[in-house]
């Protein structure tokens, strides 16, 4: 794609803006999206607002108030599946956990957003593409390295990367506009269906930051009282299937675990990730779903599969992890990584059983359907012991028989 088809400031996106026919912008309801909408209305050309529902609570009410208010054409996809399946599955998998801290969440969530956009926008004839990311968002390479790997030939990107008009210039302007709802900046946050992460305000200085506890959703103690601390996961062929015994589809298993396991606190992180120039920013997140179905599959695939491949697999998972947090989720290297991974998956058969406790996930039971692990040691070590010295007799004997042959 030629540089000069990237949209990176706003000065970009009113030149695209005066010289497309339509264009289709990702929408979220923010402050960032509804400004662009602002800019695009100024230019008078047609916009679509594309809305990917990933789990975040999407409140489509306030989403249509937006797109009315500035004569845009507003599409909401629910897009949870195709992330459970495509993203979420093979990331379980892939123990897509960055540098070994946290679990990945909008490496994931950003290439599936792009599929809908370019789909989306091929079937609309549009001549652009607009997010909102900027330079101390990574989901700028994610966003735009899929596009691009999508084959999307019209115009794209964000004109944040280059414009960095701060927060209250945006408030004025839409305030202006007759949009008066947004605030000044705090705590910034992305939501999905996999985990709710959290960056800036408090958050800002990794030295001292302060999360205030009202930030948390899933990891709250409910007012009903805590669920069963008994729980199990069962998986087919590395796939999550059932929960306690209920067979459930991954994404209401997904949603179930994270309100059972979140009552006890489980799944809450904090930690640095780098940014395209190699600076690093603080974030905090809540996972719990994916905290214990990563954990879960860990102990299933080593209650199941052979050290060495075990081991070729721990590297396999850091270079999925890699071209996936890099924004390359479409390229080569990353599907042909999932597919050694996919192989793996075949015997991990099985359930996994915890007991919750306030902040932890006690392991209590691993029981597989075609396991490689001992039962009872003491008959495994007699057995063994047994035949060894059976085999030793055998070749004993049979060497001190010949050697008596020999001499008569």
């Amino acid at each position: 794609m030629p540089k000069s088809k990237q949209i990176r400031s706003l000065q970009d996106l009113e030149l695209v803006a005066g010289n497309c026919r339509h264009i289709l912008t990702m929408f979220s309801g923010g402050l960032d999206s509804s400004h662009v909408l602002h800019t695009l209305a100024q230019a008078g050309c047609r916009v679509t607002a594309l809305t990917v529902d990933v789990g975040d609570g999407v409140n489509h009410d306030d989403l249509a108030r937006i797109a009315a208010h500035f004569g845009a054409s507003l599409h909401i996809v629910d897009g949870r599946e195709m992330f459970a399946e495509k993203a979420i599955l093979p990331a379980i998998q892939a123990q897509a956990r960055y540098l070994g801290i946290y679990p990945v969440s909008s490496s994931l969530s950003r290439p599936v957003m792009a599929h809908y956009a370019v789909e989306k926008a091929r079937q609309l004839g549009c001549d652009a593409i607009v997010h909102t990311a900027n330079q101390s968002q990574n989901s700028l390479r994610r966003l735009n390295g899929a596009i691009t790997q999508l084959g999307y030939t019209g115009y794209f990107g964000s004109p944040y990367e280059y414009s960095a008009i701060s927060r209250a210039e945006k408030i004025a302007i839409l305030a202006a506009q007759g949009l008066t709802h947004f605030q000044a900046r705090g705590i910034s946050g992305d939501a999905n269906l996999w985990c709710r992460e959290f960056e800036s305000g408090s958050l800002d200085n990794p030295e001292a930051f302060w999360v205030p506890e009202l930030l948390f959703d899933w990891t709250q103690t409910p007012a009903s009282g805590l669920p069963d601390p008994q729980l199990s996961i069962e998986f087919k062929a590395g796939r999550p299937v059932a929960l306690n015994g209920q067979a459930l589809p991954l994404v209401t298993l997904i949603e179930r675990l994270n309100r059972h396991a979140g009552a006890f606190g489980i799944g809450r992180f904090s930690g640095l990730e780098h940014l395209a120039g190699g600076q690093k920013v603080l974030e905090v997140r809540e996972a719990p779903a994916a905290s214990l179905l990563l954990e879960a599959y860990r102990h299933l695939e080593t209650a199941t599969l052979d050290a060495e491949l075990l081991r070729e697999k721990l590297s396999q998972e850091q270079l999925w992890i890699r071209e996936a947090v890099e924004g390359r989720w479409y390229g080569t290297l990353r599907k042909a990584v999932e597919g050694f991974i996919a192989q793996t998956t075949e015997r991990v058969d099985g359930v996994v059983e915890f007991k919750l406790r306030q902040g932890a996930a006690d392991l209590c039971g691993i029981r597989a359907t075609r396991p490689i692990y001992l039962t009872d040691r003491d008959a495994w070590e007699r057995e063994t012991a047994t035949a060894a010295a059976s085999r030793h007799l055998e070749i004993h004997g049979r060497e001190r028989l010949n050697t008596i042959t020999l001499r008569t």
